[in-house]
């Protein structure tokens, strides 16, 4: 059995199919590198529409059974960016520590890191999850991801989730010594 990870685009016109969803494939492509733990995309492409990102995240951790579930787009100031407030509404606890550090990396690369708003939290049903909202360029993916990722697995490990291991020739995995 492998293990599913939810990928969410958020984007209106990516949606509509005026444009690839390039930000999905640039998770799905990370993960691939970092994870020698066998798992697959549940991959999902939603427009800015709040109610519809809450209910993707909701199915994804409910009926789905994902444990980490990673989204993009949606982040920024503009009147339809909605992705963190739909990751808020749906989940119990928000761990501020994920958007403080992927922004301070950001803000390394370009000056308008501060307009992102990502969030990451935990929904708790019977199934628990862990949702982070990245930035919608596969860059900034790539560069958020290589931040908080070492975290990911040992929070998976703390909401009772599956057990990810990481190829520690890209990325490792911080976990407590027992």
């Amino acid at each position: 059995m492998s293990i599913k990870i939810g990928v969410v685009t958020v984007s209106d016109r990516a949606s509509q199919g005026v444009y690839e969803d390039i930000s999905g494939k640039a998770i799905i492509e990370t993960l691939n590198e970092y994870l020698s733990t066998e798992w697959e995309a549940e991959y999902r492409l939603v427009p800015d529409e709040q109610n519809l990102i809450e209910e993707t995240l909701i199915e994804l951790t409910d009926r789905v059974g994902c444990n980490l579930i990673v989204t993009t787009g949606g982040t920024g100031p503009a009147k339809r960016d909605v992705t963190p407030e739909a990751t808020e509404n749906v989940c119990h606890k928000m761990m501020d520590g994920f958007g403080e550090l992927m922004r301070q990396v950001s803000l390394q690369y370009v000056p308008t890191a501060i307009l992102s708003r990502q969030v990451a939290g935990i929904r708790e049903s019977q199934n628990s999850s862990l949702i982070i909202n990245l930035p919608g360029k596969p860059k900034a993916i790539r560069q958020c991801l290589d931040a908080v990722f070492p975290a990911v697995p040992y929070c998976i490990d703390l909401i009772d989730g599956y057990y990810l291991e990481t190829d520690t020739s890209v990325i490792e995995a911080f976990r407590p010594k027992k």
